[in-house]
């Protein structure tokens, strides 16, 4: 949103008003700029116009405000489900696949983007060679998912999924200019996100286990990651929830002892899900835990599992159907 020339009263004073608020500047011989946190680090950022994006949780972000246009392209790894499954799927249809690879320096070079927006170790990586910091000495912006701040170097900010959500859109909406869309946006996922804690069932949380994979050991949520507040949102525990992390590997004996009442299989496109009930179903050690017993599986959608709008439509999802199970 781009405010109004100021009157020539107002022209000696607007400016550092501006400044003082970290608005977006008018000075006509400069691009506009404003400045916004990214993991603790006030950062100036440009108006972008050539916005690479890795995953759906980023492109969902910017197709929400409606910045489509500004979008030079999206990065999308295998274990993403079909962009034609997405509710943006015309907004997707009219953008570039850049790669089905993960994200990397030259390809973001390679793309002429002026914005990257990813996650820290989602996206960004220090192993792979792309992070903020090698970014800024190439002259091209990033925009790191406030959720995965929490142990950014050097700049550690913590947030909770559904926070770091509604920071994340805006705070883009500032970066690109469109904070009516923004604070619009954000209020109708709020307004969702309410009304799913109103219907939650009664009495104790259901208890409740992510199974992202592994056969050895199991992969799953611990409390910084989304599928953590999906859960309690949706009126259960994740028997996980005092496990500092966001995706890590625990022991089925651990699984075995919390006796999840139902498991939630979370749906990747390269990993078929009713492969992991197959499994769990399958696996003698696991026969008397309660969700196996009564078989009580209900799958996670990957894109409502990682930060984007659609971890709305996950605790919708994991919500109706803890109200359907009964104990």
């Amino acid at each position: 949103m781009r405010r109004p020339r100021p009157t020539a009263a107002a022209v000696l004073v607007l400016p550092l008003l501006l400044t003082a608020c970290g608005a977006r500047t008018e000075d006509p011989g400069a691009a506009d700029t404003t400045t916004v946190e990214r993991c603790g680090e006030e950062v100036e950022y440009r108006t972008p116009g050539r916005a690479v994006v890795y995953e759906a949780g980023s492109a969902d972000k910017l197709l929400a405000l409606g910045l489509t246009d500004a979008i030079r392209g999206y990065v999308m790894p295998p274990a993403n489900p079909p962009v034609e499954e997405s509710p943006w799927a015309d907004e997707y249809a009219e953008l570039d696949l850049l790669s089905q690879d993960l994200l990397n320096r030259e390809l973001v070079v390679d793309a002429g983007a002026d914005l990257v927006v990813a996650g820290w170790q989602s996206g960004f990586s220090d192993e792979r060679g792309i992070t903020p910091e090698i970014l800024d000495g190439l002259g091209i912006q990033s925009f790191v998912h406030s959720e995965t701040c929490y142990n950014y170097p050097g700049h550690p900010a913590r947030f909770t999924p559904f926070e770091g959500l509604y920071t994340d859109l805006d705070r883009l909406g500032r970066v690109f200019g469109v904070e009516d869309r923004a604070e619009t946006v954000v209020a109708e996922l709020r307004e969702r996100v309410e009304a799913v804690r109103a219907e939650a069932p009664d009495g104790e949380p259901v208890r409740v286990f992510l199974y992202d994979s592994g056969t050895d050991q199991p992969f799953t949520s611990g409390n910084q990651a989304p599928p953590q507040e999906i859960i309690e949102i949706a009126g259960g525990r994740n028997i996980y929830s005092e496990l500092e992390g966001r995706w890590t590997t625990v022991s089925w004996e651990s699984v075995i002892e919390a006796d999840p009442e139902v498991i939630l299989i979370l749906d990747y496109g390269d990993q078929p899900a009713q492969a992991k009930i197959d499994f769990l179903k399958g696996s003698p050690a696991l026969s008397e835990v309660t969700a196996v017993r009564e078989d009580n599986f209900h799958l996670l959608d990957y894109n409502e599992a990682i930060s984007g709008p659609r971890i709305v439509d996950g605790a919708e999802s994991v919500a109706s159907y803890l109200r359907s199970v009964g104990r």
